[in-house]
């Protein structure tokens, strides 16, 4: 995966908030997996991948419907927001 910036944050959070919220996590992990995967294929044939981009949490995420934009003023994006970091430490720990 790209190296995550603010903006691969806050859409995986705004897909999140989309969705339902019983399998936001299940969501988020997925999404984190596109990415990796979307990365791996753009070293390998210096090419985005057809379906999920190049390789950012953005370029997954954007594939999905994203709930619109707001500042941080709603508990449910703030609870996103979090289940996305925590996702994110999840799979850095993973890694290493």
């Amino acid at each position: 995966m790209r190296p995550i910036l603010h903006g691969d944050v806050s859409d995986a959070a705004r897909v999140l908030l989309a969705a339902p919220s019983e399998g936001r996590e299940r969501l988020c992990r997925l999404m984190i997996a596109e990415a990796d995967a979307a990365m791996i294929h753009v070293n390998r044939t210096g090419m985005l991948h057809p379906a999920w981009g190049n390789g950012s949490l953005t370029s997954a995420a954007r594939k999905r419907r994203l709930a619109p934009r707001s500042g941080c003023e709603g508990v449910d994006y703030c609870q996103c927001m979090e289940t996305v970091l925590d996702c994110l430490i999840e799979h850095e720990v993973a890694r290493h």
